[in-house]
C-alpha cells in the first residue's frame, strides 16, 4: 500500500490521552497504603530475600493437602507484598510456601489462605492455557542462577497446570501470562479448595531443571499469587510495579539443597506409523495408482543429560504431530506474520539461541521455524535428523545445533548449523556471539551465512541498554548485508522511556531468521507517563506518545 509521506522522512506521532481504568469495582474495598508502606515504597531497595529447603528421606504425600507430617519440617515462606493494586502494601490474604527435597525431586507445599473461600475463582481445566481469569500461584525457578532465564510452574485451585520459559527477563506473551507456554516440563501437582482457602502440592524432578551441579546448590526463586476477585497480585520478591515476576534479576535465592542426585536424565521417545492404502482399478487415470501398498515410517527422539547443566537432544526422522497448531491470523499489512515455535525439539532451552533485532520488534537473527517448515506454504519439510546441545559451563551459556532436512516439493535438501555463546555479567546482563550456516542443494541459493554479536546491560535495576551488530553472506551480494542497532529502556513506577536506533542494509538476508523489512534507517522513541491519581474507581492512567522516524522509505510505509 502506497501513501504520500514526506520525501526524506516518515514521522508517525500518536498520543493516547486516556488509558483504561482498570478494576474500578475492586478498588472500593481496598484500603489506602499506610505511612509505613509509603516509606517502604520511597526508601532504599529491599535486601535480597532468601529461602531454605529442608531435606527428607521419603517423598511426602502429594494429594493437594499438607496433612503429611513431612511438611512440618519445612520453614514456611511468607511475607509477600502487593505489586497490585497498592505497591509494597501487605497482602489482603496470607500465603505460605514450604519447600522440601530428596535426592531426585524438589517439593512445594502451598497454602493460600482466603477469608472468603466461596469466592475463590477457579474455572480453567486446560493445561497451558491462560489462568488470568482464575486465582493462581506461580513458582519461578532460575535454576542456572544466571538472573536472566527461568522456568515457570503455575497452578490454580483446581490443580490445572501451566508451565513456561522466561527468556532474558521477557514476559513473552502478556495475553497468556509470564513466559512462553510452548515449553512443557515434567512435573506433578494436586490442589484442593478448603475451608481456609486453597492448598496445593507440587513435585518437580531435578532432571526437569538444568543447573550447575555443586555440593551446595543455589537457585534464583520467586513466588507470585494472584487473587482474581480483588485483582490483587502478590509477590515474594521483586514486588515493585516496574519489576514483576518476569524480572528474574530481582528474584530471591533458594539455599539448602545439597548432596542430591546428578539430575542426569535419559529419555527415549520412539514412534512408529503403520498403515496401507488401496485404490481400485476404476481409479485409473485419476492420478492414483490402482492397487494396495503398505505405509510405514518411524523415528525417535532422545534427551540425554550430559551433565546436570548440559543437555543433548537427538532426533531422527522427526515427527511433529504432537505440536500445537498455529493460531490463525489475518495479515492486513505488507509484512509477513510471526508465528511462535511450538515444536519441543526446538523449544528445549531455546532461550540460549535468542538474538533479538530491533528491540521492540519480532525480528530475530535465528528463528527455528525456518527449519523443517516451508516459509511460503507453512507445510512441513521432512527432517532427517538433528542434534542439539545446550546448557551452561561456568559463566558461559552455550548452544550448538545441527539439523538436516531432505528435499520435499520445491524445497531442496538443506543443512542448518547454529552456534551461540553468551557470557553472563552482572544481574540480568550478558555479552554474546552467534553464527549460523545454511547449506542447500538449490544451485541458486547454495549457502547463507549469518554472524553477529550482541549485549544487554542492566544499570540501577531499571535501565536496560542493548546493542548488536550482525552481517550475512549470500551468493550474488557483496555489500549492504549488515544490521546494526542500539537502544535503551528506562522504567519507573510513573515513567517509561524506550528509544531505539537501527540501520538495516538493503541486502541483509538472514534466511534462518525472521525479518520484517530491509533497507531501513529506523529511529523510535516511546514515552509513557503513568500517574495514579486518588480518584474513586481509577487505578492508573496511561498517557503515551511515540515517534517513528524512517528516512529514505521511498514514500512507502
Amino acid at each position: 500500500m502506497r501513501n504520500a509521506f514526506p520525501k526524506r522522512a516518515l514521522i508517525i506521532a500518536c498520543f493516547l490521552p486516556v488509558a483504561l481504568c482498570l478494576s474500578s469495582l475492586f478498588l472500593n474495598a481496598q484500603s489506602q497504603p499506610n505511612a509505613q508502606t509509603k516509606q517502604r515504597q520511597l526508601g532504599a531497595q529491599e535486601p535480597l530475600r532468601t529461602a531454605s529447603a529442608s531435606r527428607i528421606e521419603r517423598p511426602p504425600k502429594l494429594d493437594g493437602t499438607l496433612d503429611d507430617p513431612a511438611w512440618q519440617h519445612a520453614t514456611p515462606i511468607s511475607k509477600f507484598l502487593q505489586r497490585e493494586p497498592f505497591e509494597g502494601q501487605p497482602p489482603t490474604e496470607k500465603t505460605e510456601v514450604r519447600i522440601l527435597y530428596d535426592r531426585h525431586q524438589v517439593y512445594f507445599g502451598i497454602t493460600c489462605f482466603d477469608s472468603d473461600p466461596k469466592r475463590i475463582v477457579a474455572t480453567e481445566l486446560r493445561r497451558d492455557v491462560s489462568q488470568e481469569l482464575d486465582d493462581y500461584l506461580e513458582i519461578i525457578i532460575d535454576s542456572a542462577h544466571d538472573r536472566r532465564n527461568a522456568y515457570v510452574f503455575q497452578i490454580n485451585p483446581l490443580g490445572t497446570q501451566r508451565d513456561a520459559l522466561i527468556t532474558e527477563e521477557q514476559r513473552t506473551d502478556t495475553s497468556t501470562g509470564d513466559g512462553d507456554p510452548g515449553w512443557d516440563g515434567v512435573w506433578t501437582s494436586e490442589a484442593r479448595i478448603t475451608k481456609e482457602g486453597w492448598t496445593a502440592t507440587i513435585a518437580i524432578p531435578f532432571s526437569t531443571l538444568n543447573f550447575m551441579q555443586s555440593r551446595d546448590v543455589i537457585w534464583g526463586i520467586n513466588f507470585k499469587r494472584f487473587i482474581r476477585r480483588k485483582n490483587e497480585e502478590d509477590l515474594w520478591s521483586g514486588w515493585r510495579r516496574t519489576y514483576g515476576a518476569a524480572r528474574i534479576s530481582q528474584a530471591g535465592e533458594l539455599h539448602g539443597i545439597s548432596e542430591i542426585g546428578s539430575g542426569r536424565l535419559f529419555i527415549v521417545k520412539p514412534y512408529g506409523l503403520i498403515g496401507f492404502s488401496h485404490f481400485p482399478s476404476n481409479t485409473a487415470g485419476t492420478g492414483f495408482t490402482p492397487g494396495t501398498s503398505a505405509l510405514y515410517t518411524g523415528g525417535v527422539d532422545v534427551k540425554l543429560g550430559l551433565r546436570s547443566n548440559l543437555v543433548a537432544n537427538f532426533t531422527a526422522n522427526t515427527d511433529f504431530a504432537d505440536a500445537d497448531v498455529d493460531t490463525q491470523k489475518f495479515n492486513l499489512t505488507p509484512y509477513k506474520l510471526f508465528f511462535p515455535e511450538k515444536r519441543q525439539f526446538f523449544l528445549e532451552n531455546a532461550g540460549v539461541f535468542n538474538f533479538p533485532l530491533g528491540g521492540d520488534s519480532s525480528d530475530l537473527l535465528f528463528f527455528s521455524r525456518q527449519i523443517g517448515i516451508d516459509p511460503i506454504t507453512g507445510e512441513e519439510v521432512p527432517i532427517n535428523g538433528g542434534t542439539k546441545i545446550t546448557g551452561s559451563l561456568g559463566n558461559f551459556e552455550l548452544g550448538v545445533m545441527d539439523v538436516d532436512t531432505r528435499s520435499s516439493g520445491p524445497n531442496s535438501y538443506a543443512n542448518y548449523a547454529v552456534a551461540r555463546v553468551k557470557r553472563s555479567l552482572w544481574g540480568g546482563s550478558y555479552i554474546g556471539v552467534m553464527g549460523i550456516d545454511k547449506r542447500s542443494g538449490n544451485p541458486f541459493d547454495s549457502f547463507n551465512q549469518t554472524s553477529g554479536a550482541d549485549t544487554r546491560l542492566v544499570f540501577y535495576k531499571n535501565l536496560v541498554v542493548n546493542g548488536y551488530a550482525t552481517q550475512t553472506r549470500t551468493p550474488g551480494f557483496s555489500s549492504g548485508q549488515t544490521d546494526v542497532g542500539a537502544g535503551f529502556n528506562y522504567q519507573t513506577n510513573w515513567l517509561e522511556v524506550f528509544a531505539q536506533h537501527r540501520k538495516v542494509g538493503p541486502n541483509f538476508n538472514p534466511e534462518v531468521g525472521f525479518l520484517e523489512r530491509t533497507d531501513c534507517i529506523c529511529n523510535y522513541l516511546d514515552v509513557t507517563f503513568k500517574p495514579r491519581p486518588k480518584l474513586r474507581g481509577v487505578r492508573e492512567l496511561n498517557f503515551e506518545g511515540f515517534i517513528f522516524h524512517a528516512p529514505d522509505t521511498r514514500h512507502v510505509l
